[in-house]
């Protein structure tokens, strides 16, 4: 009984310092631990950025399309990734149409530029004759040219080179020595618009090239990432824009947490005064369930938004219907004459199949969401399946490991307080 009295202790005291941690944080030493609220991410409807629908403009359909709308989701992770933007969440929807979400974005508009090029990336001469387009560009990444200063190299595929070659060798011959330099140039356009116009030195036969100028680091690193993500494989067309600002993002996060926090306490309050001490241990399990679940959110990196939230909540009161459940069947049990500790197995015993099929059809739902749905509805999934897997774990092994400890510790042997009439 001493044993079954320290050991709840230790679990009280654990789940409160958990608790106190998971909220304010601590530091020993070099040791720090954040609050929850800074370890998890949040989505673009809390912290604020802009999502963009585009579609495309082509009259390809079955595979052919689905490759390239493939192709085009790449290229624009590429784009946002290569810059540096934002860790982007792009999808797939009705076999046409991009969806592209970047939260926490301090300049909306540049990502939507960055988005919306979608014209095929061009190698010109000053005569307007096109030499090789994106396409035939295999490999552009930061160099260093013979002077230590940065650049970008290409490597062109075999009929990128062929025409190269031929474009470079014609201006070689055209306009010889440095004099001429200037009139050696190929621009590299994009959009109709020229994102660099380097001059030719020598004939270039082997498909590598070096654009040198006066670049940084940085500024090579953005000429290399639009010209190996420059070209679309098909035009698309932006029809849906929207920037979600963070001042509005945070007052909707505040008034989530504000209205979970009221909900929380009223079912504590309720359970602990319809149950007793089956309430104020399903409380506890509560407890447990909600710093697990946040736990596993930070663990997996997720993000967490407006429905995700409100998933988390629908699977808080999953863990409470659960509970529920097996205490009616405690009282059941205790009605009828039989003792705590039998009427408690004997409740979870019955319960089970009750709990499984509720979970499981649940389950169900929240995996076709998952696996059709887009955008905040996958959220909504993600933290449905999660938290409802934790609130079976919570109230089928922990709340029940919990009550079985009250019970040994045998502080009272009231059937009342425990449920029963």
């Amino acid at each position: 009984m001493s044993k079954s009295r320290i050991l709840f202790a230790i679990i009280i005291v654990a789940i409160v310092l958990i608790s106190y941690s998971a909220i304010f944080g601590f530091t020993v030493g070099d040791y720090v631990v954040s609050p929850f609220g800074e370890e998890i991410d949040l989505g673009l409807d809390l912290s604020g950025g802009v999502y963009v629908v585009l579609e495309a403009n082509t009259d390809d359909t079955g595979d052919e399309l689905a490759k390239k709308m493939q192709q085009t989701k790449a290229i624009i992770e590429q784009r946002v990734d290569g810059l540096g933007v934002a860790e982007p969440n792009i999808t797939i929807e009705n076999n046409d149409r991009i969806r592209v979400e970047l939260a926490g974005l301090n300049n909306p508009q540049e990502a939507i530029e960055l988005i919306g090029k979608t014209a095929q990336l061009q190698f010109r001469d000053l005569e307007g004759n096109v030499i090789v387009t994106g396409e035939n560009v295999e490999v552009s990444e930061v160099t260093y040219n013979r002077n230590n200063q940065p650049a970008v190299a290409l490597e062109f595929d075999s009929i990128g080179t062929e025409q190269f070659a031929e474009a470079s060798g014609r201006l070689m011959d055209m306009y010889p020595g440095e004099a001429n330099r200037d009139y050696r140039v190929i621009e590299i356009v994009l959009d109709d618009e020229v994102i660099s116009a380097p001059s030719v030195s020598e004939t270039i036969v082997n498909g590598k090239s070096i654009i040198d100028g006066s670049y940084t680091i940085e500024s090579a690193a953005n000429l290399a990432n639009l010209i190996r993500a420059g070209a679309l494989p098909v035009e698309m067309t932006e029809i849906e824009v929207n920037v979600v600002g963070p001042s509005l993002g945070l007052e909707s996060l505040d008034k989530s947490i504000t209205a979970a926090t009221i909900g929380l306490l009223l079912i504590f309050a309720l359970m602990l005064i319809i149950y007793r001490i089956p309430g104020l241990v399903a409380d506890i399990g509560l407890s447990i369930y909600i710093l697990l679940a946040l736990g596993v959110f930070i663990y997996i990196d997720a993000k967490l938004t407006l429905p995700g939230i409100a998933g988390f909540i629908l699977s808080i009161g999953m863990a409470v219907d659960a509970n529920v459940i097996i205490f009616e069947r405690i009282k059941e049990e205790l009605n009828v004459g039989k003792t705590i500790r039998t009427s408690v197995d004997s409740g979870f015993k019955q319960a089970m199949t009750t709990i499984i099929d509720a979970n499981v059809t649940t389950l169900i739902a929240g995996l076709v969401l998952y696996n059709f749905g887009t955008g905040t509805i996958r959220g909504f999934a993600v933290t449905l399946l999660i938290g409802l897997i934790v609130s079976m774990f919570t109230a089928v092994f922990i709340t029940r490991f919990l009550l079985r400890l009250v019970i040994k510790m045998d502080l009272t042997r009231s059937k009342k307080l425990f449920g029963g009439a």
